[in-house]
């Protein structure tokens, strides 16, 4: 059996590095985008596939939820500037999903704090 390789974490950083700088010089043109940071990118070992984690800035779940939506729609462009920059001969279906990572941290936070309150009582 092969040993694990590299390489997804490598095509998974480029897709990373290629992503983010289209978000930051404006060329996902959809206004539901706004302002959004690309936190990871997972890429299956056959390069098949790649999950980009992105956290979208808003007032409300609402508006960060239309900003995914927003990149969903537009992940055959990023795929297609993605093409450019890899060396694979096959390009990963992007697939965009919010990172709930701090919203987790939070929640657990929480209730860590509550029941650190119900033991000193």
């Amino acid at each position: 059996m092969k040993g694990s390789s590299r390489r997804p974490e490598q095509v998974g950083e480029t897709i990373r590095q290629v992503v983010a700088d289209l978000l930051l010089r404006g060329e996902v043109r959809d206004p539901r985008v706004g302002l959004v940071t690309v936190t990871r990118v997972d890429v299956t070992n056959d390069l098949s596939h790649a999950n980009i984690f992105v956290r979208a800035q808003g007032d409300d779940e609402a508006e960060r939820d239309r900003a995914i939506e927003g990149l969903k729609s537009a992940a055959g462009f990023l795929r297609s500037r993605v093409a450019r920059v890899l060396t694979t001969r096959t390009v990963p279906e992007l697939h965009i999903e919010a990172d709930r990572g701090l919203e987790h941290a939070a929640r657990i936070n929480e209730l860590l704090e509550g029941l650190r309150r119900e033991s000193a009582d």
